[in-house]
């Protein structure tokens, strides 16, 4: 016990310098840990600044990349038309809804011109231009169908009745003339173009299809060339007023052949392999580089052609796509309930039956339209029967363009959706 006690005070106390030792190793520790953290918090704020920034940019590009989608719907009596607040009345009840959908760029075109004939405000214009390639032949179209159309009208001697046929087939060749000298003809102080800014220039590789109806009191007259479409709703039965014309489809392919033209299957029928359509106006009217295919397979055979690319200084397409319209003349009835006219964006995903169930659902929902009798009635009497306003009638047309056009999108469609909704119900 003696010895433990002898050891134990024979222990060397703590030093001060072993005190001053730990000590500072305490606080270089406190010090470096101090200094990570604030080196940690720092790279932790540069990371969040740059994610922010990065967001922020992305937005910023997204928004200044990315074309909107929102519906561009418009109803009621046409702007262009500068007499129609003098007597509304007299016009027809329609609504129209474009909307560019999942394409880049907004191709489709539509023109609306009530009481375009000269003298008589009774026959009123619709159209709907599909182009592809670029937009000019389409904005053409929409700017000057309506005045060749009221131009070859007027062509007739006096009481002679103008066919209708030849009004439009003389029509489309004007616009489809004016399609082909657009590069030549424009003014060199409009914008550059779209087609022009590519290399090389693409302006004669540009075309629209087009589908019109002239509306009158008795009468409902469409011609069509290309894969937009004419439908008119009777009874409650769907009545196609156009077919499209698709290269597959049997006169179009034998009309085709027998201009010396091929139909290749590839990612569906198309003429030599091109165009998924087989009428238009301005397509491929002439290039200084064509596209020439040298085919080595037999009609209707479903593989890939052998591609060629050469310099070719007249167009290659333009004998098998024509600008031709078929036109139709459709007597009216009192059972008639709407005109859709629409391009393929539409009826790629919506069947005939299916659009006019949508237009006579929008109508159902805002009642019959007004009579004529009730609209001549003073204010002050009672109206000998109800009806809606030729305002509320308007709205019921635009719902149903821009349900057709937002159905259209839901059930996948790819391609600008443009719809013309007009109403030909007559009040009882």
């Amino acid at each position: 016990m003696a010895e433990i006690c002898c050891q134990e005070a024979k222990s060397p106390p703590a030093t001060a310098a072993t005190v001053a030792t730990v000590s500072a190793s305490a606080a270089a520790a406190a010090v470096a840990s101090s200094v990570m953290d604030r080196r940690r918090r720092r790279l932790e704020l540069k990371r969040f600044r740059l994610a922010s920034d990065l967001e922020q940019s992305a937005a910023e590009y997204a928004g200044a990349r990315k074309r909107p989608r929102i519906p561009r719907t418009v109803s009621g009596p046409c702007p262009d038309a500068a007499s129609a607040s003098e007597n509304t009345e007299r016009y027809p009840r329609f609504g129209f809804s474009s909307v560019c959908g999942r394409r880049r760029e907004m191709e489709d075109a539509v023109s609306i011109r009530p009481g375009f004939l000269p003298g008589s405000g009774k026959s009123h214009f619709f159209g709907v231009f599909d182009g592809h390639g670029c937009s000019h032949v389409a904005t053409t179209c929409q700017e000057l169908m309506h005045e060749a159309v009221a131009e070859e009208h007027e062509k007739a001697g006096p009481g002679e009745e103008p066919t209708w046929k030849e009004v439009m087939e003389r029509s489309f060749a004007r616009l489809d003339e004016r399609a082909a000298n657009w590069a030549t003809t424009r003014s060199s102080e409009e914008p550059a173009c779209r087609c022009e800014q590519k290399m090389p220039s693409r302006c004669d590789h540009v075309g629209s299809t087009a589908v019109v109806a002239v509306v009158s009191p008795t009468q409902l007259v469409v011609a069509n060339a290309g894969d937009s479409r004419a439908v008119l709703s009777r009874a409650g039965v769907p009545v196609a007023l156009s077919v499209d014309h698709k290269p597959d489809r049997p006169d179009e392919l034998e009309r085709i052949q027998a201009a010396g033209g091929r139909v290749i299957y590839w990612d569906g029928a198309r003429v030599l392999g091109v165009l998924a359509m087989s009428r238009a106006i301005g397509e491929f009217s002439s290039s200084n580089f064509a596209l020439v295919r040298s085919f080595a397979l037999p009609p209707g055979s479903r593989s890939e052609p052998n591609l060629t690319c050469t310099r070719a200084g007249d167009g290659y397409l333009k004998p098998f796509v024509t600008a031709e319209p078929e036109v139709t003349v459709t007597e009216r009835s009192d059972a008639d309930e709407c005109l859709i006219l629409a391009s393929d964006g539409l009826w790629d995903v919506v069947t005939n039956e299916m659009a006019c169930d949508v237009a006579r659902a929008c109508f159902r929902s805002n009642g019959p339209p007004e009579p004529a009798t009730a609209q001549a009635q003073p204010s002050g009497e009672a109206k000998a029967s109800e009806g809606v306003s030729k305002a509320e009638s308007d709205r019921a047309c635009s719902d149903a363009a821009m349900l057709l056009a937002k159905l259209a999108l839901a059930r996948g469609s790819s391609d600008n959706v443009s719809v013309v909704v007009v109403d030909l119900r007559r009040g009882s």
